[in-house]
């Protein structure tokens, strides 16, 4: 029974719920139908709306359309009217530059019209003018043969004589004008130079020591060649490294040549090889310790070698390191002459002129004893010796008239002072000094050769000599040839040309020698 009634139950609801399925369907789609006939008038009249907006839109556009092409048709009119405006313009300009242009054409024929007339009248000229010049030419021929005859010399000849006159007479002139002035620089000073040269040679003559390039250290047999060559040539090596001297060992019986540019380091090279040997044990590490003491050693010579200089020229005050440079000149030569020795001289001959000149003979002593100083470093420091001493006197704070005398002592720089033309006079006078200097045999005597050679070169000389270790050349001239004035002008060419052609230390002095000898007999 429970049963029954739950299912009917169930039944009942379900009709319910058919029923109401139904219901709401029926309802639903009635509301359908009024929401889709309200949205179908809604989208008539928002395409009404469309279309009105659309039909707007349209006639805004064409307006537009209709005032850009407006506006287009105005900006091309104006912009062809421009371009008439050029074109007028361009057009009158062509028209003047084709009128300009057919005057000119015009212009151009007229000249060449004119030019054909002036050619013509050219050539007719031009003949007229050559049959003038051959009958100018026939005539001054005619008259160049008579005068010919006349002088009886022909034309070249007479050219040649009126050119060797002029020149004569030039000459002649120019010798006289430099004769003129000679004699009246010599009137002033001729004299007081030859007494105050003779004065300091006469006081001063000192002796000199001549030091050679390279130096010999003798062996005491040929053995020791071997050991000091050593085991594949170490020993020499080591020496060379250690002294920066080469070492020449050829076939020079019992001695061996040391050869280097630097002095000190040559000596250094000598004294050391001279112990080695001495002492009999050669190898590297006693070379490298004898060399160290050979070093100390020549350094305290050095040492020794300036103070004893400046002591015995009376130069006092002179800075440390600038004695210790002193001292390397002693192992400094310059033309085989030591330039220690050759400073020494220097100095007392400056000191002597500067006393007979009423100037300091003290700063003169001290511009000459140092004007080498440069040669001490020379090796090491790159260009003229002069410049170099200068430099390092300034670094030690000499006097500038001294750093003057030393840099223009070869004339690096123009002599301003009397103390620089003293230095440069006892230098000159020191190297000059028959002796001071010495030369290879063979070079001194091609020297003298070349030197004669030419001197008697030059018309007009009879004989030449040189003398004086090649410091002077006398020159014997045909007395009928050359006149006192072309003497002069003679001696000034051949003292120019030996400059030119010559390479000598020092200076030549030529001297040009003209007589006339009358010879007659008494019978």
């Amino acid at each position: 029974m429970e049963l029954m009634e739950l299912i009917f139950i169930i039944f009942a609801a379900l009709a319910g719920i058919i029923a109401g399925i139904m219901a709401g369907y029926f309802l639903g789609k009635r509301s359908i139908e009024k929401q889709f006939g309200s949205l179908k008038s809604y989208s008539k009249k928002v395409i009404n709306e469309a279309h009105q907006q659309a039909k707007t839109i349209k006639k805004e556009t064409i307006l537009r359309a209709k005032d850009s092409i407006y506006q287009l048709k105005l900006d091309l009119e104006k912009e062809t009217k421009d371009k008439r405006v050029q074109l007028k313009v361009q057009e009158d300009r062509l028209f003047k530059k084709e009128s300009k242009l057919d005057g000119r054409i015009e212009e151009s024929e007229n000249r060449e019209r004119h030019l054909d007339k002036r050619d013509k009248q050219i050539s007719r000229s031009e003949e007229d003018l050559k049959r003038r010049q051959v009958e100018y030419d026939d005539l001054i021929n005619e008259q160049r043969i008579q005068l010919e005859k006349v002088a009886g010399i022909s034309s070249d000849e007479a050219k040649k004589m009126l050119m060797a006159s002029m020149e004569s007479e030039a000459k002649h002139d120019a010798a006289k004008f430099i004769r003129r002035i000679e004699n009246e620089t010599r009137e002033n000073s001729k004299r007081k130079a030859q007494e105050i040269l003779a004065l300091a040679v006469k006081r001063y003559a000192g002796d000199y020591v001549t030091e050679k390039t390279v130096s010999v250290v003798n062996l005491p047999n040929e053995e020791m060649k071997g050991r000091i060559i050593g085991r594949e040539g170490r020993n020499i090596r080591a020496i060379e490294a250690a002294t920066g001297i080469d070492l020449i060992i050829d076939d020079t019986p019992e001695a061996v040549i040391l050869s280097g540019f630097n002095p000190v380091r040559r000596e250094v090279a000598k004294v050391a090889l001279q112990r080695l040997i001495e002492d009999g044990r050669i190898h590297p590490a006693r070379i490298e310790e004898i060399v160290n003491k050979a070093e100390k050693e020549i350094e305290a010579n050095i040492k020794e070698a300036g103070e004893q200089a400046t002591f015995d020229v009376g130069v006092h005050g002179i800075d440390f390191e600038l004695v210790k440079l002193i001292g390397r000149l002693k192992y400094r030569s310059s033309y085989a002459q030591n330039v220690l020795q050759h400073s020494k001289e220097v100095s007392f001959l400056c000191g002597v002129m500067a006393s007979e000149l009423g100037l300091d003979p003290k700063v003169a002593k001290r511009a000459g004893f140092l004007h080498d100083i440069g040669k001490a470093v020379d090796h090491e420091v790159e260009g003229p010796h002069a410049t170099i001493g200068a430099d390092i006197l300034k670094k030690y704070k000499e006097s500038d008239e001294i750093i003057h005398a030393i840099a223009a002592h070869h004339e690096d720089v123009p002599p301003d002072t009397v103390l620089a033309v003293l230095t440069q006079a006892s230098d000159t006078l020191s190297g000059a000094r028959p002796g001071a200097r010495q030369e290879m045999l063979e070079s001194y005597i091609k020297r003298l050769r070349e030197l004669e050679n030419i001197a008697t070169s030059f018309n007009g000389v009879d004989k030449s000599f040189a003398i004086q270790a090649g410091r002077e050349i006398r020159i014997m001239v045909a007395g009928e040839k050359v006149n006192d004035d072309q003497s002069m002008v003679l001696c000034k060419d051949i003292a120019q040309k030996i400059e030119k052609e010559l390479t000598y230390p020092g200076q030549i002095k030529v001297i040009v020698i003209r007589e006339t000898r009358a010879v007659d007999y008494a019978k």
